[in-house]
């Protein structure tokens, strides 16, 4: 139906409308949810007549904030470009934020990052937000991938669409596989950019990507001569940096980075993987911050540290991360098991670093909290599919390892995979090569033009002058 575009930081260079989806399709007679959808048209006289549909990470991510990204990286130059605001997500109705869990993290950088008393604090916030939810009636097991991809097959067939291309990044690669498994029909051709394949995904797989990806970092320093004779130890100093934090925190002043008065910060071993994890400190940069760092000097870490304090209140759907996190990754592997995996890839760092998976502390707390029924037998499924599909991947990716998009094409024999080199989460707004890959793909799915891969190496690290010569 149409309707007028959202209030985006940015105008919605298109047109917009809602589409209307059953909050369950098991339990009828429930609640209708409003999905804002956008259609941003091709920058090309002469569009090809396949759009693509753009599927959102997170989960409960703004797809919607996304757009500039896509737009910038020529996603719509030759294809018009559809964005849906997946379920519970901001602009769509309900949505499930957590602004309790907003503030809570805006407050958390000045505490201990992997305390149980933090993890307390936590799990109150997402029991309040849960609390609120539910009183206003929103059944939170509804709020799952299986349901989210129905929506995208609901929207192909609200606009009349034949066939389209489908592109996803992070989450939006589970869901799009998901998709594809599910509903198959329409389907053109699917990219997924830096993937988490449902058959996969869990909470001690957070520790294998990121190992991964920060090895990725440490091998590249050592192949650049000046990095590798500035930087000659990497892994040993960030070993050594996450035990020191870990036994004694830093407690110290940072400037946000979005700008504003000074506010105080808690440094410990949990909080510098996760800064590592996140990227708030650049790839290129991540040399140079460890050895500041090892010097005495944490302004990096610190001010990384202090990102959360520029949260908008509200504008992450906390309430899908959890639903979806606790009824499709959590189950099936215990708190001993993300410990077994933070040791395997990481052996010498304290437990309690361990003990918590990246980017997911204390989800078990949280998860029985939540109480969302396991979903596990029915997604984390390997999809298995002839569609020609490109399968992208950042080499420096911590969250999403580069090997893991492997996985995935496993199962998808008329895929195409492509490494990219220096990069990390969500490749192709990163990337001009991997942008034209993509490009080339929309045009020829089942033969895209590859050849600027090869050229490619990271970027030169940063080089600062020696501490101890300087």
């Amino acid at each position: 139906m149409p309707a007028a575009c959202p209030q985006t930081p940015e105008p919605v260079p298109g047109r917009c409308g809602f589409l209307e989806v059953p909050e369950s399709r098991s339990h009828r007679g429930g609640r209708t949810l409003r999905l804002a959808v956008a259609i941003i048209p091709a920058a090309s006289g002469e569009p090809a007549g396949e759009p693509v549909v753009f599927m959102e990470g997170g989960p409960g991510g703004d797809a919607f904030d996304s757009i500039p990204f896509l737009v910038s990286s020529g996603v719509n130059r030759d294809r018009d470009l559809i964005v849906m605001a997946q379920r519970g997500t901001r602009y769509s109705e309900p949505n499930l934020a957590c602004p309790e869990i907003d503030r809570f993290n805006v407050t958390a950088v000045g505490l201990r990052y992997d305390s149980p008393a933090t993890g307390r604090l936590l799990v109150r916030a997402a029991e309040e937000c849960r609390d609120r939810l539910t009183r206003d009636g929103i059944r939170l097991s509804s709020y799952n991938t299986p349901e989210n991809a129905a929506d995208f097959a609901d929207l192909r067939t609200a606009l009349g669409i034949d066939r389209w291309n489908v592109y996803g990044y992070s989450y939006g690669t589970n869901l799009a596989l998901t998709y594809l498994r599910l509903h198959p029909q329409g389907i053109r051709s699917v990219a997924i950019d830096s993937v988490a394949p449902p058959k996969v995904v869990n909470l001690p797989w957070t520790w294998d990507s990121a190992a991964e990806g920060i090895g990725a970092i440490f091998a590249a320093c050592e192949a650049q001569p000046r990095c590798k004779s500035r930087y000659p130890h990497l892994r040993r100093t960030l070993d050594e940096q996450v035990r020191r934090l870990e036994a004694h925190p830093l407690t110290l002043m940072a400037q946000p980075p979005a700008g504003g008065d000074p506010v105080k910060v808690d440094l410990d071993g949990g909080a510098l993987v996760n800064i590592l994890v996140a990227n708030t400190v650049k790839a290129v940069d991540v040399p140079a911050a460890l050895d500041e760092l090892a010097h005495g000097n944490p302004e990096r870490f610190a001010r990384a540290r202090a990102v959360d304090v520029g949260t908008v209140i509200g504008g992450f759907a906390h309430g899908m991360t959890q639903s979806i996190a606790c009824a499709e990754w959590a189950p099936g592997f215990s708190e001993r098991d993300v410990l077994k995996a933070g040791r395997r890839n990481f052996p010498g760092w304290p437990d309690s670093v361990l003990a918590q998976p990246p980017q997911l502390p204390f989800e078990h707390d949280l998860c029985r909290a939540w109480n969302v029924p396991d979903r596990t037998a029915i997604q984390r499924v390997a999809t298995f599919s002839t569609v020609p599909a490109l399968v992208l991947a950042g080499s420096f990716d911590m969250k999403t390892g580069a090997s893991w998009a492997q996985v995935a094409a496993r199962t998808l024999p008329r895929s195409t995979s492509v490494v990219i080199p220096g990069i990390g989460h969500w490749v192709v707004p990163q990337s001009p090569c991997a942008a034209s890959v993509l490009a080339s793909f929309l045009d020829r799915p089942s033969a895209p033009d590859t050849g600027c891969v090869a050229a490619l190496r990271p970027a030169p690290f940063t080089i600062t002058p020696d501490a101890e010569t300087a």
